[in-house]
């Protein structure tokens, strides 16, 4: 049971959305193609033009604001209110009028965090629940939820046909590989025949169910990707340093990589798969692995520790949040040079696009 201070921080902090609507005028449109950053200390989602790499607007969002994702349409922001588990709170934020709408209140799915939104519909871990779910925005409604069991279900990757999940359990050890399945209909029981005279039913239909495969990997793992040709999933394991390689087809670990990566937070690959990027939150060192070999390739020098990482789909760059240091790093992916810093606000974490079609 959360108590009432927690509750209270999280009805002030909605009342304040709405009583701020955007957080500051903004002096010109949204573009089509934008960068969203959140601000966990300033408990803001900056806006940022891609072209000057400025800040054109910011919205509120609630108190420890960890990740956020863009609806497909790139006209919609989702914003997982963490609370280390305890919240239960997703804010929601309107692109184009660039202002802050009503939170959805997630109920016992305490403590969402990873967010993707693929089909239509927002996915999520929810920690404090052990769970991942589904939030469909057509209905206003959580459609689907499973459990996984693990302790602290964090970060969410979903196939673009729906059909397989998978997610890292930062204290569990391991990555959960959900996979829907078809099973055959539920019938009678074997030998039951309808009484004379009375017309069996219509024959069931094949059902949807989903099967769980857990797979032990590093302590710590949280930060993880998918290789772009789908082949490997990639996690970094904050506690012993590791880089866990999951072979997906056969759902086992092909390789565990000693690469001194202690505090690890996120992992992305490169869009052409070549090059992996690690980020570590208490180290200044941005890691770059060189995928084939398994190998580290560089380390270059962005701060004094960071978090979230985003791939840029438009440019050769890539965006990474210096929490420490409050600003974001633009990083030439050819040069592996850091070519300029974005000020979004204090305790930079969470990054996404937002495309608007």
């Amino acid at each position: 049971m959360r108590s009432r201070s927690v509750d209270s921080i999280v009805a002030i902090a909605v009342l304040l959305s709405f009583a701020l609507g955007a957080y500051s005028v903004h002096a010109q449109a949204t573009p089509q193609q934008s960068l969203l950053a959140l601000s966990k200390h300033d408990h803001t989602l900056s806006i940022v033009d891609l072209v000057t790499l400025q800040v054109i607007a910011r919205a509120p969002v609630g108190p420890d604001p960890h990740e956020v994702i863009a609806s497909s349409d790139g006209r919609t922001a989702y914003v997982s209110i963490y609370g280390g588990g305890r919240y239960h709170a997703l804010s929601v934020i309107d692109l184009i009028g660039q202002k802050a709408l009503p939170d959805i209140d997630t109920g016992a799915l305490n403590g969402p965090h990873g967010l993707v939104f693929v089909g239509g519909k927002l996915w999520f871990t929810a920690e404090g629940a052990k769970v991942v779910a589904r939030y469909d925005p057509a209905t206003a409604k959580i459609d689907w939820v499973m459990g996984t069991g693990q302790n602290r279900t964090h970060m969410i990757y979903v196939t673009r046909d729906e059909k397989q999940i998978y997610t890292t359990n930062v204290s569990s050890a391991t990555v959960s590989f959900l996979e829907q399945v078809t099973l055959p209909p539920m019938g009678p029981p074997p030998g039951m025949q309808p009484p004379p005279g009375v017309t069996p039913p219509p024959a069931a239909a094949p059902r949807i169910d989903w099967v769980q495969t857990i797979i032990p990997v590093g302590k710590g793992d949280e930060g993880f990707d998918v290789s772009p040709d789908g082949r490997e999933l990639w996690t970094a394991n904050s506690q012993d340093g590791t880089i866990s390689i999951i072979n997906l087809a056969d759902k086992k670990v092909a390789a565990t990589l000693d690469a001194g990566v202690q505090s690890a937070n996120r992992l992305k690959f490169t869009p052409d798969g070549k090059l992996v990027l690690i980020s570590m939150l208490r180290n200044g060192d941005l890691v770059v692995y060189d995928a084939a070999a398994r190998k580290e390739f560089k380390r270059v020098k962005i701060g004094h520790g960071a978090a979230g990482i985003l791939m840029d789909p438009t440019a050769a760059r890539a965006f990474v949040a210096c929490s420490p240091d409050n600003y974001v790093v633009v990083l030439d992916l050819k040069t592996l040079e850091v070519t300029g810093h974005i000020d979004v606000g204090g305790e930079p974490d969470g990054l996404a696009w937002a495309l608007r079609n």
